[in-house]
């Protein structure tokens, strides 16, 4: 029996900036540092022995989890990273305060962009001040591979064949595996665990720094789900999620 362990980094500079952040990479805000090293506490409470580690390339990701095995004792434990686990690409809105965002393109383009399983964002144009294209970190990606924008539908996509690839044969052998990645690129790995719908997608949001932690059986079946942590601070955290794009 595998288990399985998801973790949306910390809060970034960005989210607590309300913006669009998708590829680019900025760090972790004071907030999301403390946030990651909260979640190595409880995964340690649990007495969670993490055997592979995973992570994105980008930084917010890659910092969460050093933070994360730190507070656990276990900073030893191999780890691999790979774009196929970063954050969906929200185009040209990449950059954007999601309020002005809202009030620009209107509520209802707004939701379908944001949330929509199968519309994306309009895409970036080359040369755009957040462009990542020529990041050396994507050097051996191919060019037809470099989206431009996504929807959730295209992250599902790039990431399942990683996941089985190279995470799964991992869970299958026994091992406790710790992901950690990024709202929308879990929100696409829990809809196919769980068999979510292509609807109901729409409303799962997955909150900064709160460990998700799965027993999955041969077949690589969820046999149970938890979150780890305070169930209502966590369900206000996904709250405030939900009403990003929303005037204080």
């Amino acid at each position: 029996m595998g288990k399985l362990v998801l973790l949306r980094h910390g809060q970034s500079q960005w989210n607590l900036e309300n913006r669009f952040t998708g590829w680019w990479d900025v760090p972790l805000s004071e907030q999301g540092r403390q946030e990651a090293r909260s979640a190595g506490s409880l995964l340690a409470g649990e007495g969670i022995e993490v055997d592979e580690l995973f992570t994105s390339v980008l930084t917010r990701a890659v910092n969460t989890a050093e933070l994360v095995v730190e507070a656990m004792g276990q900073s030893w434990v191999p780890v691999r990273r790979h774009w196929r686990l970063n954050e969906r690409h929200y185009g040209s809105l990449t950059g954007m305060d999601k309020v002005e965002a809202k009030d620009t393109f209107g509520e209802e383009r707004f939701k379908a962009w944001r949330r929509s399983y199968d519309v994306p964002p309009p895409p970036m144009e080359a040369g755009h001040r957040f462009d990542v294209r020529s990041d050396r970190r994507y050097s051996l990606v191919a060019a037809g591979a470099m989206p431009a924008t996504e929807c959730l539908a295209d992250v599902v996509a790039r990431l399942l064949p990683y996941f089985y690839d190279v995470i799964a044969p991992g869970l299958l052998e026994g091992s406790t595996t710790l992901v950690v990645a990024h709202g929308n690129s879990l929100r696409a790995l829990v809809k196919h665990l769980e068999s979510i719908s292509d609807t109901e997608i729409a409303s799962l949001e997955i909150p900064t720094g709160v460990p998700r932690v799965y027993e999955l059986d041969g077949n690589l079946e969820v046999l149970s789900r938890r979150d780890l942590g305070d169930p209502e601070a966590i369900a206000a955290a996904a709250e405030a999620v939900r009403r990003q794009g929303e005037r204080s």
